[in-house]
């Protein structure tokens, strides 16, 4: 029976490479390419940064709905995909850097694996796992299995996710495991502000600082101060039950108990927010970049690198606009007998094969798949085109890795510091 994604399901290596506001399925029609909007009041209220998430949420969310409609059984791997991935990548994660997205991760060979560990300064700072969308979280086995998992390897935050609910959770907690809980919300059923101001609590710039750490001290002294008030509400507290009658001229201890047993009393608190950022002009490509020495490690000849300290934030459009690199720029690669080559275009991206790439480590990785094909379950080879590509140094007509423009920016980025 011809799946959601129209013709059967997809292998999930045929989302891998998209744009994520792209990604449609065959049976949506002539418009299945235009992304789906917000709400135009919400949007146009929106830095631009939160109108790609907003876009991208939409998206996902119309998917869902499709999906659902359809009774489709999608299972784990298109649910990363098609609803996973696009949310990542529209909260600022590389999906192509294995120095910040890592899938499948082990801290120890014999660990089980996370489905994301999500890197800031070569530091896991959120950990993901990811069930098919037909699953209900409520499974106290996963929730126990994530957060155990997260705080042996260190990581305070995780997230559990079927692609459309998404729960967040503080593995440091000293509390309950369903009191780690800290927000929860549904693409398909949350009202669209909450949701966003949730979800862009997991993106790249909101994970560098603390403000989880603020907003959950908030969270939990609110209900540690609500559960206090209802103790006393319904354990008839005969210190509360004085305080009333003195501040009740006339009522006594019986009528004032009397009273509390009618009374329907709600505390709330507000979920508490990030505070709103005022409006700044972005600055240079190459402005506030930490310095560092990148080391590769080779693993059989091959390329499937890291990078030691954190230099992915200097993209090609860094170097670019930095006059390191004047666009276009060809680099290359013989790789096991054969010669590839890629140009570097002046927008920042990267042409290989008659295709245009996003990064330089997506044209690597489609360019070793060219010569080895791609991996089981991936759709081209994880690689660090840092590492991979060279180009011949116009000044010396020396050979050069691209990675070494990086360092050269960040040298002189220090010496100015």
């Amino acid at each position: 029976m011809p799946g959601v994604f129209g013709g059967g399901e997809p292998s999930p290596s045929d989302y891998s490479g998209e744009d994520p506001l792209r990604l449609g399925f065959g049976s949506l029609g002539p418009d299945r390419d235009v992304p789906v909007r917000p709400l135009a009041m919400e949007a146009a209220a929106m830095e631009p940064s939160q109108a790609h998430l907003a876009s991208a949420v939409e998206v996902i969310r119309k998917r869902i709905l499709q999906i659902r409609d359809r009774k489709e059984t999608i299972g784990e791997q298109n649910t990363k995909a098609a609803l996973i991935d696009p949310l990542l990548s529209a909260l600022g994660w590389d999906l192509q850097e294995i120095d910040e997205v890592r899938r499948e991760y082990r801290r120890k060979p014999q660990d089980n694996p996370v489905d994301y560990a999500l890197f800031l300064n070569r530091t896991e700072c959120l950990l993901i796992e990811a069930k098919s969308l037909e699953k209900d979280l409520g499974d106290r086995k996963w929730i126990s299995q994530n957060i155990s998992y997260a705080a042996v390897v260190g990581v305070k935050w995780c997230v559990l996710t079927n692609g459309d609910e998404y729960r967040i959770y503080n593995s440091h907690a000293e509390v309950d495991v369903e009191e780690k809980l800290f927000r929860k919300v549904s693409l398909s059923g949350t009202d669209f502000k909450t949701l966003l101001d949730t979800i862009a609590l997991l993106s790249k710039d909101k994970m560098r600082g603390s403000l989880l750490d603020e907003l959950w001290k908030a969270h939990f002294i609110d209900r540690k101060v609500r559960l206090a008030f209802e103790s006393l509400l319904r354990e008839d507290d005969a210190a509360l039950i004085r305080f009333i009658c003195r501040k009740a001229s006339g009522v006594t201890a019986s009528e004032a108990r009397a009273s509390l047993k009618r009374a329907k009393i709600t505390i709330d608190f507000p979920v508490p927010k990030a505070p709103e950022q005022p409006a700044t002009t972005s600055p240079p490509p190459h402005a506030a970049l930490s310095s560092g020495v990148a080391t590769f490690l080779k693993q059989d000849g091959d390329f499937d690198t890291e990078t030691r300290p954190a230099v992915a934030e200097v993209t090609l459009s860094t170097l670019i606009a930095a006059g390191l690199i004047t666009a276009p720029l060809e680099v290359f690669r013989t790789y096991k007998g054969v010669k590839l080559v890629a140009t570097v275009q002046p927008d920042g991206r990267v042409a290989f094969g008659g295709q245009t790439y996003d990064s330089l480590s997506t044209a690597g990785g489609m360019a070793r798949k060219s010569v080895i094909g791609a991996p089981a379950g991936r759709a081209y080879p994880q690689t660090n085109g840092w590492a991979f590509w060279q180009f011949r140094d116009p000044k010396t007509s020396q050979l050069r890795d691209m990675d070494s423009l990086r360092q050269e920016f960040l040298a002189g980025q220090a010496k100015r510091d």
